[in-house]
């Protein structure tokens, strides 16, 4: 902890003089990574890295950068440039001074000593997300096992210091039988055995599932979508709750309200920085703004957009602890669970299709949020409430 937030303080003290505000925020990460290949671990590899972003502004012309650096004079020789010339970059349309330091609750619970046990011998939790996906009765399997912690500090010329530290997991397995293959994943904070052997359990079913070839016509189908896939366009769906992303035009709440419905009632999606089970969770934001968790979209009704100091300004609102020094993000998303279980939900279907996994998602308008994406792995066709084979790689598109 001292050694990086000593960093913030000293490229602080260089640069403060020179500019009207600075924030420094400085990254230390030490990550483990087994790859599994061929239904055994083929490589573990690890990596220590050192991080430093700078937020510099001076008459309301605003720098950002970010370098991986071993001497913090390397960056301030950097600054140093940047200030040479920064009179001849026009004023920001967006400034607005950082926020005034009202402090912050750290979060508990970040930091999992089951994570720092793995991460000195990983070979052991991979191999059991490999037997478990094997006894599906698939007949191979290659994916990824990461585990690591990453520590940061903010210093701010406001007065704002802050400093927090979080593990994470995550396991991605795809398991192939035949032609066919199925994958899952998994991630958290914290090591959840039973659910890095629920990632090779569930890849060895799906790919068992697809293992036969189903009759498929193009058309107008209704769809179950995993979770991979819900996610996938559900962080589609949170940055354009993005102020920054409205003030631009690149989303499909440009057109919108808060209070306006914007979906199904049964539909909630929260920003939930403050989960630490996600691997997302943090304290405060980029801005030193203590984080909180809230709704995007509640029951249908568009509740809230994500703010930092200066889309606030601009839309006359308020910081949501969600800053980014350009652009304020979510941190992690969830979908309030409905009432349905899997299984459910296949037999409510009666005929259509669950997409599993999904890639090259493309958002064709962003102001009316029509997009496309394509399924990977198991694409299941399900007739009379049974799933009846796989129908091969298809294109979703819809709005």
């Amino acid at each position: 902890m001292a050694e990086i937030v000593e960093l913030g303080r000293r490229a602080m003290r260089s640069l403060s003089g020179k500019f009207d505000e600075v924030a420094v925020m400085v990254t230390s990460k030490n990550y483990v990574m087994v790859k599994l290949w061929n239904s055994e671990p083929s490589i573990v590899q690890s990596w220590i890295g050192s991080d430093v972003g700078l937020y510099l502004a001076r008459d309301r012309r605003v720098f950002e950068l970010e370098v991986s650096v071993s001497n913090i004079e390397d960056i301030l020789k950097v600054a140093e440039e940047i200030y040479r010339y920064s009179d001849k970059v026009k004023e920001s349309e967006l400034y607005a001074p950082l926020p005034k330091p009202q402090g912050y609750e750290s979060l508990k619970g970040t930091v999992d000593s089951g994570v720092l046990k793995y991460m000195e011998n990983p070979r052991p939790l991979a191999e059991r997300m490999i037997s478990a996906s094997l006894d599906e009765g698939v007949d191979r399997v290659a994916g990824v096992l990461k585990l690591g912690v990453a520590r940061k500090a903010l210093v701010i010329s406001t007065g704002f210091e802050g400093f927090e530290e979080g593990t994470e997991v995550e396991a991605y397995l795809r398991a192939f039988k035949g032609e066919y293959s199925g994958h899952w994943a998994y991630g958290s904070r914290h090591v959840d055995i039973g659910r890095v052997e629920e990632v090779g359990r569930k890849a060895g079913e799906l790919a068992v599932k697809a293992g036969r070839k189903a009759g498929f016509t193009p058309g107008r189908y209704d769809v179950v979508l995993s979770p991979l896939v819900v996610g996938n366009l559900m962080n589609y769906v949170a940055f354009m709750a993005s102020a920054l992303h409205i003030i631009m035009g690149f989303s499909m709440f440009m057109k919108r309200a808060i209070g306006d419905r914007v979906g199904s009632e049964a539909f909630t999606l929260i920003d939930e920085p403050r989960n630490v089970e996600l691997s997302g969770s943090a304290s405060f934001d980029d801005e030193g703004v203590q984080t909180f968790n809230k709704p995007i979209i509640s029951r249908g009704v568009l509740a809230g957009l994500l703010h930092n100091s200066k889309t606030a300004a601009k839309m006359k609102a308020s910081t949501t602890g969600n800053a980014g020094w350009i652009s304020p993000h979510p941190w992690n998303i969830e979908i309030a669970p409905g009432d349905y279980g899997e299984e459910e939900m296949v037999r409510e279907l009666g005929r259509g299709v669950i997409i599993t996994n999904n890639w090259y998602t493309r958002l064709q308008n962003y102001a009316e949020g029509i997009f496309s994406t394509v399924s990977r792995d198991a694409a299941l066709l399900v007739e009379g409430g049974e799933v009846v084979g796989q129908v091969g790689r298809v294109r979703v598109a819809d709005r």
